[in-house]
């Protein structure tokens, strides 16, 4: 019967004209499915709007104003762009905050990469795992003040440097020169641990052929983790220094707990802590919040060059294929 039915219907229409397609109707459970799929998003959405979306929109207000928190909104048009600008604490914050990323990043990734080379070759690794992955599941401020009663003319950084050099004890968190070493030294323990398993999950998942291929044709160690191992790595290597690079641009709770008041003689103060001083400190939320958008910019273009330069390090499997 559907067939006639579908054969008188195609003859009745008129010539040159095709049939109208059927009306596709929305299923049941598809909308039931879709009605259980905005519950379980809705929590994420509203966070997301009240935590972030709501703050950077203010942000965006306010770094053209000027209000201590209290006192009517003023439109300042660019002012607390070209106060900033002129302000010689913003350019240290970025330098800082800048050489921290610079000292960090490669040191962590490429000591990341060794312990993950020689993690591979072990077959029981699993305590190796836990004890470097703990730093990354330890609260920040925990880690900070166990470095700093470390990093004390008494503590066992100084103490022992001292007695393997026979020089006095550094002052680590006193002195302008060491203060921001130390704060390097604490972001690379602390992250070290999520690279690791990043990097080792990125070599066991290189195929076994290729290694012994190479070692066929007479390749040794060093020859296969440079031409083969870290070739294959390298779009890992390239999503690891760009998280990593943004984190460092957003130090914060380390200088915080670890020194007072980004000292000593605002050696590690950082832009992160600029904009907390300008906001919290001096209740100045108009150049804070362009601080924070200066930050974005940099941010922004320094993520964009690791784009553009990634095109000649970052090799793929389908172009080696």
């Amino acid at each position: 019967m559907t067939y006639i039915e579908g054969a008188v219907g195609e003859a009745a229409a008129p010539s040159g004209t095709l049939p109208e397609p059927p009306r596709r109707t929305e299923s049941a459970w598809r909308r039931r499915d879709r009605r259980w799929g905005y519950l379980f998003v809705g929590p994420q959405l509203i966070g997301m709007a009240v935590f972030v979306v709501l703050p950077f929109a203010a942000s965006l207000v306010l770094a053209f104003a000027r209000w201590d928190g209290l006192s009517d909104l003023e439109w300042v048009g660019f002012e607390n762009f070209s106060s900033q600008f002129q302000d010689g604490l913003l350019w240290r914050s970025i330098i800082n905050t800048l050489l921290i990323a610079i000292i960090t990043v490669p040191i962590g990734l490429g000591l990341a990469v060794i312990i993950a080379v020689a993690l591979e070759k072990l077959k029981t690794r699993t305590l190796y795992l836990v004890l470097f992955f703990a730093p990354v599941v330890t609260s920040t401020v925990a880690v900070a003040m166990i470095w700093q009663q470390m990093f004390r003319a008494d503590g066992v950084m100084s103490a022992t440097i001292s007695k393997i050099f026979g020089i006095a004890p550094p002052d680590w968190l006193g002195d302008p020169r060491l203060a921001l070493i130390a704060v390097c030294i604490v972001t690379i323990w602390s992250s070290l641990g999520l690279n690791v398993v990043i990097f080792l999950a990125g070599l066991q998942n290189i195929s076994p052929a290729v290694i012994e291929a190479a070692r066929i044709d007479g390749a040794g160690a060093w020859r296969i983790f440079w031409s083969i191992r870290l070739p294959l790595l390298s779009p890992i290597v390239f999503f690891s220094s760009v998280v990593a690079f943004i984190s460092s641009l957003q130090t914060f709770d380390t200088v915080y707990v670890l020194v007072a008041n980004g000292g000593p003689d605002n050696a590690t103060r950082t832009i992160v802590y600029h904009i907390y001083d300008l906001g919290f400190g001096r209740f100045e939320f108009g150049p804070s919040s362009a601080a924070s958008i200066i930050l974005l910019i940099l941010t922004l273009i320094i993520t964009a060059i690791q784009f553009g330069a990634q095109k000649k390090f970052v090799h793929y499997e389908e172009d080696a294929a």
